[in-house]
């Protein structure tokens, strides 16, 4: 179960994690890799941790690309998407944590390589430089930080055709935007800096542009988002112009309109 100070604005449901799962292959497949080329993979024995890692996904695709030797370590606030330990290869755990608290003894100067993405509407502005230290202390000397996300700021609508209408898409983004502080972080520009700032070096960030084929079918795969909302949020005025919008931007999506996004990728690396 989650904790009670879990204030996910998802649904940890089947449909939350197909979303997730989905939405990772087109983002790998997107940026064309999985951890940043310049950070060093090859070697055997790494210790690499995925943080708010969901389903498993990344670390079941890290699994497959890695050395056998890799060992794959998955925290979350909650462990309700993770698969069952089961079915998972015996170099990939899950660990319950929050980023909010201290890191527990164990995990600190534990790994090679940090990956976090998709924490976008989890961890608040005022917290970042916070959970970047706290991540620069589970890395050993010479690890490496990747983080992913999506700049929610330079969401914008885009159209296949000049006579496509736009309106819709571009509303459902506005009403998240005005309804709730957590769905329009403004920090993922700020994070090359923040890492420079907590003592990082080697901080490097690819900020790329999606091309329009992609973009289009991450666009299709972030309108579940906002039906996965429109069930969980309290807000009633929001659940009913989410309601109203969602079949009107489908509309939209099918004449080629489309939600684009500027991404980063920011690494640094623990002197």
């Amino acid at each position: 179960m989650a904790p009670q100070n879990d204030d996910y604005v998802f649904t940890r449901d089947l449909l939350d994690n197909s979303r997730l799962n989905l939405m990772h292959h087109h983002w790998v497949k997107d940026f064309g890799y999985l951890i940043h080329p310049s950070i060093p993979t090859q070697g055997a024995n790494l210790k690499i941790a995925d943080i708010g890692s969901g389903t498993g996904m990344w670390l079941l695709d890290a699994g497959d690309r890695l050395h056998e030797s890799t060992q794959l370590v998955g925290l979350d606030i909650s462990l309700e998407a993770a698969p069952p330990r089961e079915v998972l290869p015996s170099n990939i755990t899950f660990q319950q944590w929050d980023v909010n608290d201290p890191v527990p003894d164990g995990l600190l100067g534990a790994f090679d390589i940090i990956n976090v993405r998709f924490m976008v509407f989890v961890v608040r502005k005022d917290d970042v430089p916070a959970t970047v230290g706290k991540l620069l202390q589970m890395l050993k000397p010479g690890g490496y930080l990747q983080w992913v996300e999506p700049d929610n700021q330079t969401v914008h609508g885009e159209l296949a055709k000049p006579e496509n209408k736009k309106e819709s898409i571009e509303a459902l983004m506005g009403l998240l935007k005005s309804q709730d502080p957590r769905l329009n972080p403004t920090w993922v520009p700020d994070l090359p800096g923040i890492f420079r700032d907590c003592g990082l070096v080697d901080v490097d960030a690819d900020v790329h542009t999606t091309p329009p084929h992609w973009a289009y079918l991450e666009h299709e795969c972030g309108l579940i988002m906002h039906e996965l909302i429109a069930r969980k949020t309290q807000n009633e005025h929001m659940a009913v112009e989410l309601k109203r919008l969602i079949p009107l931007a489908l509309e939209e999506t099918k004449k080629g309109a489309y939600l684009a996004t500027t991404k980063y990728a920011v690494i640094g690396k623990r002197p």
